[in-house]
């Protein structure tokens, strides 16, 4: 993996709002796009510069993209463990984002409910 690649991926506020919301866990496409307020080609363009630079994994389950932190470059680059899960949230845009997740975990909400306008929070 390259050192500047990963640490290009980490220069850009929404991709480090993708990473702060995936240190739960899983995503699917859907979630991270109603999570964070964003729409689909924002969303895919920063999921392909994280996923070019290795930081995240995906992987299909029927129609859906679901989106996870790739443990092989955190093992790499530890510095990125810690800039995840204890500075990111230090971001007062990350702050809102992970209360939306928890709100959503605690919703019991799915992707096709996501799709079909169903919202758990408040903008």
């Amino acid at each position: 993996m390259d050192l500047i690649q990963v640490m290009k991926a980490l220069s850009d506020e929404t991709r480090m709002r993708i990473l702060n919301i995936l240190k739960e866990g899983d995503l699917c496409v859907c979630e991270i796009e109603v999570l964070l307020d964003i729409n689909q080609s924002n969303a895919s363009r920063h999921l392909n510069k994280l996923t070019n630079a290795k930081i995240l994994d995906y992987y299909k389950v029927a129609k859906y993209v679901y989106y996870k932190i790739n443990e092989d470059t955190i093992k790499e680059f530890p510095f990125l463990k810690q800039i995840i899960e204890k500075h990111a949230i230090k971001l007062n845009q990350c702050r809102i984002d992970y209360e939306r997740l928890m709100k959503y975990r605690e919703s019991n909400l799915s992707c096709d409910d996501l799709k079909e306008g169903k919202v758990c929070f408040n903008n």
